[in-house]
């Protein structure tokens, strides 16, 4: 076999491998409430079906990266591919939500050692000058797996069961074995010797977990509760130790002097920051998608695929591109794209069409894919070539940890401005009604008592569904009195009545009107904070190359 054949697919095999990793991380999205049917288990039990996956997944990538160098890359990926495989038939022969939270579990572990193993894997196979060509069509890869997730999910889960999404995975986890056996040879860091940096691997996987664990239990305990605060600090110290234990071990995992590339440096923050804002467009929309617009949650997932698929798109095109132009001028860029989206996804109304969405979501798309992929390629151009893998395995550590924190900084925002504008609402509905001259005192003060009712913030839940739950409430009570009454006097009293319920319908619609208007302005308002998030890492992306000098 000549040399541009076995390159090419030693190419698909590690691009197999990647796709199937990151393809459960979206595909499982859509059947989790047929999981919470077939297993009868609550929402939050299942939930962990997904936070189980991205906890481990954050917790291990660093320490994968590190062994691969050390013990071989092809081996530590042939051992993620068979893990991943096998994780993926057990949990779709999981016979309660215990067993399949655990191989969900398994599944990240597995996702975290196949992951950052690509990068340096593929660089090995190409020459220097198509470096950069190679992490777009990895960018492009990723953003097909993000795509099809979702529709495959929901396909799969609606054709056959949500067993099928993991069963997926298992012939293609055996041809990507099978081509990685016979095709991909071995490599290392050269540079890493064979022994353990114990205290090192103990100290960021410790840290790794309090700190997205925390981040992940952020919205059930809040910020200031005694476990998150705990968690949090506890991974902040533990963070700290690790730094420690590189600059006093002998063979550390991360050479402290990577630290002091400052293109190192700004890659890593600006994918922290990616990270979270991805998170923020993401959770955001799907929420405003199936609360606000009522779309369902196949429908919304299929819309958001959009963002994904622009992302494939733009990194096809800027991955060659940043190799010859450089990356901080892309990256800047894409952020500035990403942050656009965000505020203009703020201006979205319950009544925006599907067009409306689309066009906002795909800015949101190409800018993801022109900032990561030159990012990531900026990240591994300016560390010594030995050490491509821990960077990889950092920078990919630093995007699972921002999508942790932007989940929970969105949901506290959304909450806080959720609760703002409600209660202002309530307190114009109030207003409202006691400038009516139509009602009894008697109805006005049952509907002074439903709308003194705590504002529906916490699970945002829909304002029809507060409104129906108000209407039948007091039509309850009005035909309990009715039958208390002489038969003489019903027939009055219907009459009277019928006036009166057509003015709380009235009423009441009018509520609904505004607490759909709050709502809508709490998003909005959430939206354009991720946009300044995000263009908080501008001066990060720009770092994040060197000034390319000007050929003469």
């Amino acid at each position: 076999m000549n040399l541009a054949l076995r390159r090419t697919v030693s190419f698909i095999a590690i691009i197999l491998g990647f796709f199937i990793a990151l393809l459960d991380t979206t595909i499982v999205n859509v059947a989790l409430p047929e999981m919470t049917r077939y297993f009868g288990g609550s929402v939050g039990q299942i939930s962990w079906v997904v936070n189980g996956y991205n906890l481990a997944f954050a917790v291990f990538i660093m320490t994968a990266a590190r062994l691969a160098d050390q013990f071989g890359r092809k081996k530590v990926f042939l051992a993620g591919v068979l893990l991943f495989t096998l994780a993926s038939l057990f949990a779709g022969l999981a016979p309660n939500a215990g067993m399949l939270i655990a191989m969900r579990v398994v599944q990240g572990l597995a996702g975290a050692i196949i992951v950052p193993v690509t990068v340096p894997m593929a660089m090995n196979l190409f020459p220097k000058e198509m470096h950069g060509m190679i992490i777009g069509i990895w960018g492009a890869i990723s953003g097909l797996a993000a795509a099809s997730g979702p529709a495959l999910g929901g396909i799969l889960t609606e054709k056959l069961n949500w067993q099928w999404i993991f069963y997926v995975n298992v012939p293609l986890g055996i041809v990507c074995m099978l081509l990685t056996l016979v095709f991909i040879k071995e490599s290392y860091d050269p540079t890493s010797g064979r022994r353990i940096d114990y205290a090192g691997t103990l100290a960021i996987t410790a840290a790794m977990f309090c700190l997205t664990y925390g981040l992940i239990q952020v919205n059930e305990y809040g910020w200031d509760s005694l476990q998150i605060v705990l968690l949090l600090g506890g991974g902040g110290l533990l963070l700290a130790l690790f730094f420690v234990a590189e600059w006093k071990g002998k063979e550390p995992m991360l050479p402290l002097s990577m630290l002091r590339i400052r293109a190192f440096n700004g890659a890593a923050i600006t994918m922290l920051i990616v990270g979270a804002g991805l998170m923020m467009i993401f959770f955001l929309t799907s929420f405003f998608l199936t609360r606000m617009m009522e779309m369902s949650e196949l429908r919304a997932g299929l819309l958001l695929s959009v963002v994904a698929l622009g992302s494939m798109l733009s990194s096809s095109v800027v991955g060659p591109l940043s190799n010859r132009f450089g990356s901080r001028l892309f990256a800047v860029a894409g952020l500035t794209m990403m942050g656009a989206a965000a505020y203009w996804l703020g201006s979205l109304e319950p009544q925006s069409t599907e067009m409306d969405v689309v066009a906002r979501l795909a800015l949101a798309g190409f800018g993801m894919g022109m900032t990561i992929v030159p990012v990531m390629a900026s990240s591994v151009r300016h560390v010594p070539e030995e050490k491509v893998g821990i960077s990889s395995g950092v920078v990919n550590m630093t995007k699972a940890l921002g999508s942790a924190l932007g989940v929970a900084l969105i949901v506290t925002m959304l909450q806080s401005n959720m609760t703002e504008e409600l209660e202002g609402a309530r307190m114009l509905a109030a207003d409202t009604l006691r400038a009516d001259t139509v009602l009894d005192d008697a109805l006005k003060e049952q509907l002074s008592e439903k709308l003194a009712a705590p504002a529906p913030a916490a699970n945002m839940a829909s304002p029809k569904l507060s409104a129906e739950t108000a209407l039948a409430g007091i039509e309850e009570q009005a035909a309990r009195a009715a039958a208390e009454l002489p038969p003489e006097q019903r027939k009055v009293f219907a009459e009277h009545l019928d006036g009166q319920m057509q003015e709380v319908k009235r009423l009441l619609g009018q509520v609904e009107d505004d607490y759909r208007g709050a709502a809508t302005r709490a998003f909005s308002r959430t939206f354009v904070i991720s946009c300044w998030l995000l263009l908080l890492g501008i001066p990060f992306a720009w770092i994040s190359d060197k000034r390319r000098a000007r050929s003469r």
